[in-house]
């Protein structure tokens, strides 16, 4: 494996530079685009909204300048988008009679592609991690870029759709677990995949698409068992535009948090490679498992057969992992490297979590009258932020490092994924839309 990626630069991805013809297009298109969108979609949106997506103009052209990548993504996604919504021609039969919507760029069609897309993905990146190939790492890469592509093509194409049934019950796609699911996989892969170009190493892909794959069992899981995949009149109290912007930066701060989580599970594996004692791996064995087991919890929504398999399969493999620590810690970059990467996607999620916490309690006010009424999914909203500001707070002050940071990280997905689901299925509050 090349090791060049071990040297940590600060400056990588960051570097500034003059601005150029490509960029001042891609800016002048992504203008446009909201031209257009503006001009075709106006009288579906109030003066809010209109700022919203303007807004969104200027911090495009900042991405896409900071990180390259990002302009042919947007670019692709949008294209596809507008094609599948002049497919449509105004009717949703359209999907059942044209080939591309019907077998591609339809929603569910997009998203079951994904689905695939990022399986495809965590099987090559293991096959490179195993056999230390960067062929198979290189596909990795590729699959995961791929299934971003269709998983956002088939979330704005599902806003489409939604519109297609009424105006009334059109709405932007976060208002459920399908839908957040969805965004969460795009996310969190978006979110490596720049770390990946970053550090110019992809041997973490194989932790984070774990995370990624869980998310992925979910959404199968719920089509089958719930219909998830079905759109929806929202509920009267998710009928605001604060939903456009709280729900994302939420989900940026839960896909940042997994994120830290399994490169966490990747400095321990590295850490532990060439330790023979067993008690020393007993916690991680035991924490792997732990999070293993959380979604049998949906055993009494039906399906049980099938999350028994999944916790089984995920707890074997972790065993796998752990037991072949040696060989794969030697494929991983250096711990100092991965002591970076969490604590910069923990800063990250933190900040965004934060703001969206305030956006839900200006969103509260303005729903319920009162900012805060320690409704349960508030309350563990808050124990998700108490648990990263403590952590935050040791890195700045203490210089919190190594396996404490990493193990902690990894007890925060327990906490964050009680958060976002746990309080679903166990707790009742004002906050229970996405029912289990």
């Amino acid at each position: 494996m090349n090791t060049a990626s071990s040297t940590i630069n600060p400056n990588d991805g960051f570097l500034i530079r003059r601005w150029g013809l490509w960029d001042l297009g891609f800016g002048l298109l992504a203008a446009l685009g909201a031209a257009f969108a503006t001009q075709r979609y106006a009288s579906f949106m109030d003066i809010y909204e209109l700022v919203i997506l303007w807004c969104c103009v200027p911090a495009a052209v900042l991405l896409g300048y900071f990180w390259a990548a990002l302009r042919p993504f947007f670019i692709g996604c949008a294209a596809a988008s507008i094609l599948a919504v002049a497919m449509y021609g105004g009717s949703a039969a359209a999907a059942e009679s044209n080939f591309l919507l019907k077998y591609f760029l339809a929603s569910q069609s997009a998203i079951l592609w994904m689905c695939a897309l990022f399986a495809f993905a965590t099987v090559s990146y293991w096959v490179g991690l195993f056999a230390q190939g960067q062929t198979a790492l290189w596909m990795g890469s590729l699959l995961t870029w791929s299934a971003c592509v269709m998983g956002s093509i088939g979330l704005l194409v599902r806003w489409y759709e939604s519109y297609l049934i009424s105006p009334d019950v059109g709405h932007i796609p976060v208002s459920n677990l399908y839908e957040v699911f969805i965004l969460f996989a795009v996310i969190t892969a978006m979110f490596y995949l720049y770390y990946e170009g970053r550090y110019k190493t992809r041997s973490l892909g194989g932790f984070v698409s774990l995370i990624i794959t869980a998310a992925v069992a979910f959404l199968l899981w719920y089509i089958v068992a719930r219909s998830g995949h079905e759109i929806q009149p929202l509920v009267p109290a998710l009928q605001s535009w604060w939903m456009k912007i709280h729900v994302p930066a939420n989900f940026v701060g839960y896909g940042t948090f997994s994120l830290a989580a399994m490169v966490g599970f990747a400095y321990l594996i590295k850490e532990n490679a060439h330790t023979t004692s067993t008690w020393k791996l007993a916690p991680l064995f035991i924490l792997g498992v732990l999070l293993c087991a959380e979604p049998l919890v949906f055993r009494r929504s039906g399906l049980p057969d099938y999350w028994a398999l999944y916790f089984g399969f995920s707890a074997a493999f972790i065993g796998a992992v752990i037991a072949l620590r040696r060989r794969i810690g030697a494929a991983l970059p250096a711990l100092e490297v991965l002591d970076d990467v969490m604590y910069r996607a923990i800063a990250v999620g933190f900040a965004f979590f934060t703001v969206a916490t305030i956006l839900g309690a200006l969103w509260a006010a303005e729903a319920w009258g009162t900012y805060w009424q320690w409704d349960p999914k508030e309350t563990w909203a808050l124990i998700v932020w108490l648990n990263y500001a403590a952590w935050l707070h040791l890195r700045m002050m203490k210089g919190l490092r190594g396996q404490v940071a990493a193990y902690w990280s990894l007890i925060g997905l327990l906490i964050t994924g009680f958060a976002f689901l746990g309080v679903n299925m166990f707790l009742s509050g004002l906050h229970s839309y996405g029912s289990l």
